[in-house]
């Protein structure tokens, strides 16, 4: 399943890569762009929730519109 998310927050190519490094392993791929502030995220809904997704980027200090 592929999901876009806004996430608020980012500054930097650094920013993008520590959300990256959070969902390492617990998603199929990541697509981040600190830029827009967009990140699409493909995962498969039976290992991993939207919701987790979602609590995995906020713990790492980031918000998801």
């Amino acid at each position: 399943m592929k999901k876009i998310f806004k996430i608020s927050g980012m500054h930097c190519e650094s920013c993008s890569k520590i959300i990256e490094m959070e969902l390492e392993g617990k998603v199929e791929s990541t697509n981040i762009d600190s830029k827009s502030g967009k990140a699409e995220i493909n995962f498969d809904p039976k290992k991993i929730s939207e919701r987790q997704i979602v609590e995995i980027i906020n713990k790492a200090g980031y918000k998801v519109a």
